[in-house]
């Protein structure tokens, strides 16, 4: 029997699973999914497509899983890797374990074998969600098609839930494909309540009195300075109540560094002399020496989006939770209601810390302008800073080569430092570089790889050029994963200190070239500069290849506690 065109219009348009994955990402402000193909997750590329996001595949689900991660940190918006079941989802466990840990916001989609398989052995089959629940803020299996955009939405909500983070999505291959009519499947758009809590004013007010008493303030500005955008309330602050501010992690580049109260060298004096520390957004882990680099007589201020962070390992004098830019501007404000903000009583500790602050440079600088070769690491990261330009985003990727770039480079604007973050991931650099060039197409991408650390994920080279993503990469090759060649050294002695740690001498500049990118070789520190010049004139995805002496280690590296 002949069915009519009025048959036809009585029938309710349908939609697949897939599709609703792509309604919902638009809705929730998605416009790039990261991923590895598969067969179970194809049709939410179909979507994708019919809703102009825009689709980057990557050669391993860990790429697709950090450029998720990376993309969030650069715009603020959650970022999404889509990948298949099995092997494709636990490829990515890494790279949302490093999002978990530096409170960064993404969905992991993940394929899986078809509900009606459920147990049978079907391809790729693995209990996913067991494996995420304890890396991610929430981790769930869509049950039903009409569930899909519903549970998408509910796995962005708790990225946001206290401090953020990432969640993970398992969706059976036939929930996935099924059709459902339209009106059956809500699509939730308008769903996000505000999370700028800007504390106890309570809290507020004693921190004000402390802050306007202190004789030698200092604060420490965090990762979560960059999370919560609160650049402008942290300034404001420093400026208006003259508080010498040092930086870490995202929250580097908060000031500029010829700002005079901008400190880089002198925390540890300042940690060690000031009678009031501020700890915006930075937990009391082990590059805080777990509390314990704060001076015990000193008044120790905790503000975190975390209650749980608050007060762990060390105890606090005042802890705040809620958001860093609307907790230092409520303090901001309560304190420009005294007689007197203690600024103008304050020029003698800014100066005590500069003069701290140039002696260490002056003692460092014959090595960042050293002529020798191999090339010292402090000359590399020295040119390196002194190539950055207003709006290069810089991103450090490897070991012992990016403890030395902690000391010597500085970021010239907020948002423009990229590193894994706690969980110290290898391999973030091409993917996080991909973030970047991707959502800030304008801005000059800058990476530094130690030669472990790009070996990782360094065949996602390509990727860069398939998309036309030009950035700056440095290798900083010493032919070894050199910080744990120290711990070894240090610990067992010189004749087993190669023992699993020393790579081959491979000449990047060659794997560049032969992908499509530019690459170079550096062997006198003289020409570090012109090379980097023209990575970057040459518009390409390119590689400098830099060998440096394998015998000099990072400050930071002979400090770590675990060698201790």
């Amino acid at each position: 029997m002949t069915r009519t065109s009025l048959d036809q219009a009585d029938e309710p348009r349908t939609i697949s699973g897939g599709h609703l994955v792509a309604r919902a990402l638009r809705a929730e402000g998605i416009d790039t999914i990261f991923t590895l193909c598969g067969g179970h997750i194809i049709d939410i590329y179909d979507g994708c497509v019919d809703e102009g996001i825009e689709v980057v595949d990557v050669r391993h689900e860990q790429v697709a899983a950090h450029a998720a991660d990376g993309y969030a940190r650069i715009t603020g918006r959650p970022g999404c890797a889509v990948v298949t079941a099995g092997p494709g989802t636990t490829d990515a466990v890494t790279g949302v374990a490093n999002a978990f840990r530096a409170e960064s916001p993404m969905l992991l989609i993940g394929g899986q074998g078809a509900l009606a398989q459920h147990k049978m052995g079907s391809l790729q089959d693995l209990p996913h969600v067991d494996m995420l629940g304890p890396i991610t803020k929430f981790a769930a299996t869509v049950p039903r098609t009409e569930r899909v955009a519903d549970m998408v939405s509910m796995a962005f909500r708790e990225c946001y839930h206290g401090a953020p983070g990432p969640s993970f999505l398992e969706i059976p291959r036939d929930v996935l494909d099924a059709r459902v009519p339209e009106e059956d499947a809500r699509v939730p758009r308008s769903y996000r309540a505000s999370t700028r809590s800007a504390g106890d004013p309570a809290a507020i007010e004693r921190l004000a009195d402390l802050l306007t008493r202190a004789e030698r303030p200092c604060v420490l500005l965090g990762g979560q300075v960059w999370t919560c955008r609160a650049t402008d309330a942290a300034v404001e602050l420093v400026r208006e109540l003259t508080v010498p501010a040092f930086m870490n992690g995202a929250g580097r580049g908060t000031l500029p560094p010829d700002d005079p109260l901008h400190f880089q060298l002198a925390r540890r004096h300042a940690f060690g002399h000031a009678d009031l520390i501020v700890v915006v957004g930075t937990p009391f882990d082990f590059r805080m020496g777990y509390g314990r680099r704060l001076s015990p007589e000193a008044t120790v201020v905790q503000i975190d989006l975390d209650y749980r962070t608050v007060g762990r390992n060390r105890d606090v004098d005042l802890g705040i939770v809620g958001d860093a830019g609307a907790v230092l501007d409520a303090v901001r404000q309560a304190c420009s209601g005294r007689t007197g903000n203690g600024a103008a009583g304050r020029k003698q500790w800014v100066q005590e810390l500069r003069e701290v602050e140039t002696a260490a440079h002056r003692k460092r600088l014959p090595r960042l302008r050293s002529d020798a070769r191999p090339i010292d690491p402090y000359r590399l990261v020295h040119e390196i800073d002194e190539f950055l330009t207003e709006d290069s985003i810089y991103i450090g990727d490897g070991g012992d080569v990016v403890t030395f770039s902690g000391q010597v480079v500085r970021p010239k604007a907020p948002g423009h430092w990229m590193d894994p973050g706690p969980l110290g991931t290898l391999g973030v650099g091409v993917p996080f570089a991909m973030a970047a060039k991707l959502a800030r197409p304008e801005a000059e991408v800058v990476c530094l790889f130690g030669d472990g650390a790009f070996s990782l994920t360094g065949w996602d080279f390509e990727t860069m050029v398939r998309f036309g993503l030009p950035f700056v990469g440095i290798v900083g090759n010493n032919s070894s994963m050199n910080q744990i060649r120290y711990g070894q050294t240090a610990k067992y002695g010189a004749e087993r200190g190669r023992v699993g740690n020393t790579l081959g001498d491979v000449p990047f500049s060659e794997f560049a070239r032969m992908l499509g990118g530019h690459g170079e070789e550096v062997h006198d520190p003289a020409e570090i500069g012109p090379a980097l010049r023209r990575a970057r004139e040459s518009g390409k995805p390119s590689l400098v290849n830099v060998w440096l002496d394998p015998d000099v280690y990072a400050p930071g590296t002979m400090n770590q506690t675990m060698y201790k």
